[in-house]
Order: structure tokens, then C-alpha cells, then sequence
């Protein structure tokens, strides 16, 4: 794009505009730049609020695609990418879900999570590559990331997943964007202009990350991965998981701490199969086999078994 274009074209975006709370923030004192940095940070989450219903519909299609075998991918630059990476990177060790059921493309390849990699986004064919590398299929769901709305990259991954029948969500802090008008559903949050000018990766990446958290939160409780409001399907991979895994048996059922490390050891340290233990005395395979029965919904295992409890109750009165 001729630079006078592009130029032309950022000027119209909300995230590329000067605030005009910050015009003097050069001049201030440290304690008054970070009250201003402070104060225009409060309005993030009212921004992220207004796309609740935006999110709800993104996370009902995530939730869709899950059940049906598929992944979550997010694909951005820059900053995006590497936010999207990072939410990725996160779901395995917290809900024990398989390393490829979600993850993070980002533009210029790993190399780009630590370093800019020139001209990387301004490419949609890398971001169609990206894609096909990763095998994409229709069962999955694309979530193109970009605080402007129009980054290459994300245009060429989101145009390549519509063509082949995924899903596609648009994450941008612009409305009407180029992305937005691709996916099948855009999500939009406007945090105003950024302190700094220019500078997204300040509100712009807050409320990316606020969504990105909630995008696979709520998919996740939504896939049983979550009892009342506790982790557990959590991977313990070190002592401080040893000890929250502990606390979460403690929590949930109501026994000791040394009860909870048995029950663990019992079960090879899964958290959920501890806890239908400790609730309902069932034996190791037989809550096993319980819980799969449920769709490794542990409430419903533990419900179930109480409700067969009952009528035995009931036949032997």
C-alpha cells in the first residue's frame, strides 16, 4: 500500500488517535505519568463489558468446535500474536488439555515472540501458510487478532479459514475493520486512544488479554474442566502444584490435608478422580469409569452417584 494510503487509512483508526489526557505527560513527574497510565487503564474493562455479547457467541462456536474434535488458533503480529501465544500456552498445564488443542501462530514464526521481525505482517500469504502448516480444518476456529484491524497476516489467515469452513472470530479495537468484515463474528472493544500514540500494546493489549483469558476460560468451564469454581483437571508438574493440587482436594471435599495427599497418591495426582473419591467412596476404576460416563464432567459423576445412592437408600427403607 502507498505509504500516503496507509497513512490515510491509520488516521481514521480509533487506536491510532492522540489522547488528549496525555498531551503533556512528557512534562509530568513519575507519580503523576502513572496516575494518568492508572486512569486510563480503569477504562479497559467497561470497554471489554460492552462485548460481552460478542464474546458469548465467540465462546458458544469455541465450545462447538471442541466438542467436535477441533482447536482454537489464534493468529496475530506483533503484540497480538505473542498475547495470543501466551493464552495458548497456558491451557495445558491449567486444564490439562492436549498441547495442539490450543495454540498461537504468530507473524515471522517463534523467532517473532522475542524479537520484530521485519515486514512479517504485511504479508496475508504468510498468514494462509501459517494456516495450511498448521493442517487447518473445518472443525476448527480461528481467532484473527489484530488491534487495528487490518493487519495482512491476519487478513490472509482469516480469508484462508473462511474458504475452508472454520470458524472465524475477528479480535480488533477498532470497529468496522477490515478483519471484522471476514469473520464470521467480530469482537471490538473500543479503549480510545492509547496514552502513547501509536503505542497499542498499552489498552489495546489489556483488553486483547482480558478477552484471550476469557475466550478459553469459559470455553473450558464450559468443557467440564472446572468444579464450582476450583481447577481441577490442573497438570501437576511441580511442588507448588503438588501443594494447589492438595488445597483444591481440600477445598472441594472438606478433609485434611493428609487425606487429600493420599487421595492423590491413590489417584496419580488427578485432581478430579481425588475428589469423586473423597466424596462419594467410590474405588479407583470404578470412579474412573464414572467420570468418563459423565463427560469428565465431575459435578455430574458426583451428582449421578449421589442420585444412585438415594434410590438404594429409598429400595432398602
Amino acid at each position: 500500500m502507498p505509504e500516503q494510503a496507509l497513512m490515510s487509512e491509520l488516521e481514521k483508526l480509533v487506536s491510532e488517535g492522540r489522547n488528549p489526557k496525555t498531551m503533556h505527560i512528557d512534562l509530568q513527574p513519575t507519580s503523576e505519568i502513572l496516575r494518568l497510565i492508572n486512569d486510563e487503564d480503569k477504562g479497559v474493562p467497561l470497554a471489554v463489558e460492552k462485548v460481552i455479547p460478542e464474546i458469548t457467541a465467540a465462546v458458544d462456536k469455541i465450545v462447538e468446535a471442541f466438542q467436535k474434535g477441533g482447536r482454537l488458533i489464534y493468529m496475530g503480529a506483533g503484540t497480538s500474536g505473542r498475547l495470543g501465544i501466551l493464552d495458548a500456552s497456558e491451557c495445558p498445564p491449567t486444564f490439562s488439555v492436549p498441547e495442539d488443542m490450543v495454540f498461537g501462530l504468530i507473524a515471522g514464526g517463534p523467532e517473532a515472540m522475542t524479537r520484530a521481525i521485519e515486514g512479517a505482517e504485511d504479508d496475508p500469504a504468510q498468514g494462509r501458510q501459517a494456516l495450511m502448516d498448521a493442517g487447518l480444518t473445518a472443525r476448527d476456529v480461528v481467532v484473527g487478532i489484530a488491534v487495528s484491524g487490518r493487519t495482512p497476516f491476519v487478513i490472509g489467515g482469516l480469508t484462508y479459514a473462511k474458504e475452508i469452513g472454520a470458524a472465524t472470530i475477528a479480535l480488533s479495537c477498532n470497529p468496522n475493520s477490515a478483519i471484522g468484515d471476514i469473520a464470521e463474528l467480530a469482537i471490538a472493544p473500543v479503549v480510545g486512544p492509547e496514552i502513547l500514540t501509536g503505542s497499542t500494546r498499552l489498552k489495546s493489549g489489556t483488553a486483547q488479554k482480558l478477552i484471550l483469558n476469557m475466550l478459553t476460560t469459559a470455553s473450558m468451564i464450559r468443557m467440564g474442566k472446572i468444579y464450582q469454581n476450583l481447577m481441577v483437571d490442573l497438570t501437576v508438574s511441580n511442588q507448588k502444584l503438588v501443594a494447589r493440587a492438595a488445597r483444591i482436594v481440600v477445598e472441594a471435599t472438606g478433609c485434611t490435608i493428609e487425606e487429600a495427599g493420599a487421595f492423590l497418591k491413590t489417584t496419580d495426582n488427578d485432581v478430579k478422580l481425588a475428589i469423586l473419591i473423597a466424596i462419594t467412596g467410590m474405588e479407583v476404576d470404578q470412579a474412573r469409569n464414572a467420570l468418563a460416563q459423565a463427560g469428565g464432567f465431575l459435578r455430574q459423576a458426583i451428582n449421578e452417584r449421589q442420585r444412585e445412592a438415594a434410590k438404594l437408600n429409598n429400595s432398602d427403607n
